[in-house]
């Protein structure tokens, strides 16, 4: 086993093809095959299956690709303290629901991350699409809320996929409306309040269950109701039509100063918390990223 055949099998489950990972590794495909089969042979395990879909980890390929990239990060770091040779491109990639603070501490590390070249992923998608990327390793992190509702299904998931949840916060519920709405001034909001005006959520495709809803009390019947797919096409929808949508309240001014969070007068909690895999250890950037959620989450919910 060489670190070279390590930094293949790497590649190879970041790209989900044979064919694109050898040109990302400036190699011909039959020989980023063979070293994959004489890894695979040597190590007497099978690492990725392949289907007429493409390539899938298996459940051991899983577990030995986090032992390759904790074996490839320790190198790297050797080789950058004792020697004058440039840093190795980066990769790091996050899926997350639609909330801002995931985004403002993936600025936050990307401003503080002082490199020539990397490649970084901030996924802003649907529940079922976090879980997957996590349990296929496409995404080291993944970011999500359980609540009474949805916890017994979410965390089944999470059990099949070999994933472990960290809870990051507790929220009671917030709408989030627009600075102009007439409800911006009310010390809570009930849900008879918001009636009159269009509820916006985030539309799950395939896996459009109650269960994976990014929004609490997703089975109440709404008069209007608009879906879409994405946080910045919700908010302009927000603000022109004065719609709402139900949501933790931590938000960040800096990236949505038109926003205003009013507490949801309910009985529920929200838990966001973050998703890994049980079989991989944290990247040194996983870490960090995880401080800066935590930090950058303390610093919103203190303007609440």
């Amino acid at each position: 086993m060489t670190l070279q055949q390590l930094k293949y099998v790497i590649e190879v489950a970041r790209s989900r093809s044979i064919s694109k990972a050898a040109q990302n590794l400036f190699i011909s495909q039959p020989s980023l095959s063979n070293a994959l089969k004489e890894l695979e042979k040597e190590m007497r395990i099978t690492i990725f299956s392949r289907t007429n879909k493409g390539i899938m980890i298996t459940s051991e390929g899983t577990e030995f690709l986090g032992y390759a990239r904790q074996v490839v990060e320790q190198s790297e770091l050797l080789e950058n303290r004792y020697s004058n040779t440039q840093s190795p491109q980066q990769h790091f990639s996050v899926s997350a629901q639609h909330y801002a603070f995931a985004v403002s501490a993936f600025v936050r590390l990307l401003k503080e991350y002082n490199r020539e070249e990397y490649e970084f992923t901030l996924r802003e998608t649907r529940t079922y699409e976090i879980i997957d990327d996590v349990k296929n390793l496409r995404s080291e992190i993944g970011i999500l809320y359980v609540n009474e509702f949805n916890s017994k299904v979410i965390h089944k998931f999470l059990r099949e996929g070999d994933l472990k949840f960290y809870e990051l916060f507790e929220a009671k519920p917030h709408v989030f409306i627009s600075s102009s709405n007439p409800l911006v001034k009310r010390d809570y909001v009930t849900l008879n309040d918001l009636l009159p005006y269009p509820y916006l959520s985030y539309e799950q495709g395939d896996y459009n269950s109650f269960y994976f809803s990014e929004e609490i009390l997703s089975t109440l019947s709404r008069p209007k109701n608009i879906r879409v797919s994405d946080r910045a096409t919700l908010f302009n929808l927000l603000i022109g039509l004065n719609g709402y949508t139900i949501s933790t309240g931590v938000i960040s001014q800096e990236l949505n100063h038109d926003i205003i969070a009013v507490p949801l007068k309910v009985d529920e909690r929200i838990t966001v918390g973050y998703i890994t895999h049980k079989n991989v250890t944290n990247s040194t950037l996983a870490n960090i990223y995880i401080d800066y959620l935590k930090e950058t989450i303390a610093q919103e919910k203190s303007k609440l």
